[in-house]
């Protein structure tokens, strides 16, 4: 269901408050682009800085952006499941195609709790969900066994977004579970990899800044161009590096503005770039011909 450059999209701010104008350009530019979907409210998109409210108006906006010409994957994440269920609930009944949850973060919970806070979720919203796995965000690491076991158990958990960067745990998942999941990468260097080993695209980071390469990089795969899919890989590949000098998404906001396509403003505690790395991810930029 869920496949290609799904752009984990930021949350522009302006004056301390959510630009709706500036996200539904960008939504605007990124279709234009060829970007096969959109997630809202992840970890690019300052998920954790949102309040409720303006949690529900990010997913809304890029909603009615979108428009059903691309689907919208709200991000409900939260580490107690009756929150989770909550917002998935909510993001449900203001049209999100699916929703991509991360796993429980600070509590470090067993598999076992991975796969009953899931479950939960699951049978309580019956919209399609991506499973999350990111250790180097939540401090736990959901096993592939853990992710079979949800895939044959819950029917609308159709993905996972798989950002653990260990290609042997991709492969795992990929076969054991076989059909029943959509892999997607979470770290855009692995992407082509993981689309060899039979993965189905990514969520991604670089797709912000290079919306077009980076469908195209799936697209020429699909069409079975493999010479064209691993030039753009590595033709992406130091703006991959770059949009990690800093902490996500920092460097990509800080890109964006570069870019004209929003402001540069972050919530505390995260904050503009140190200078040295500035002028860095502006030279990676220019040789990419990003910006001028």
């Amino acid at each position: 269901m869920f496949k290609g450059s799904i752009v984990a999209i930021v949350t522009p701010f302006k004056n301390g408050r959510f630009d709706e104008k500036a996200y539904a350009n960008l939504i605007e530019w990124h279709i234009s682009k060829g970007t096969h979907g959109i997630v809202p409210c992840g970890t690019t998109g300052e998920a954790s800085t949102l309040g409720f409210e303006e949690h529900y108006r990010v997913i809304e906006v890029a909603v009615k952006a979108a428009n059903k010409r691309i689907p919208v994957i709200a991000g409900t994440g939260a580490n107690a499941t009756d929150e989770a269920i909550e917002i998935t609930q909510k993001a449900k009944k203001l049209g999100a195609d699916g929703a991509l949850l991360v796993t429980p973060y600070y509590n470090k919970p067993t598999q076992e709790g991975l796969y009953r806070h899931y479950k939960a979720v699951a049978d309580a919203v019956k919209i399609p969900i991506i499973l999350y796995n990111v250790p180097g965000r939540t401090a736990v690491n959901m096993l592939p066994s853990t992710t079979a076991r949800l895939a044959e158990a819950c029917k609308n958990i159709v993905s996972i977004k798989e950002a653990t960067g260990d290609m042997k745990q991709a492969s795992e998942i990929i076969r054991l579970c076989g059909k029943r999941l959509t892999v997607l990468s979470g770290d855009d260097f692995t992407t082509l990899p993981l689309l060899a080993l039979g993965g189905h695209g990514a969520i991604s980071v670089t797709a912000n800044v290079a919306p077009a390469d980076s469908a195209e990089m799936y697209n020429a795969w699909e069409r079975g161009d493999i010479a064209k899919a691993r030039a753009l890989h590595y033709k992406l590949e130091p703006v991959n590096a770059a949009m990690f000098i800093e902490t996500n998404p920092i460097p990509v906001k800080t890109a964006l503005a570069m870019m004209g396509k929003i402001k540069e403003e972050f919530r505390l505690p995260l904050c503009e770039m140190a200078k040295a790395n500035r002028e860095k991810l502006k030279d990676i930029l220019k040789s990419a011909k990003i910006i001028r």
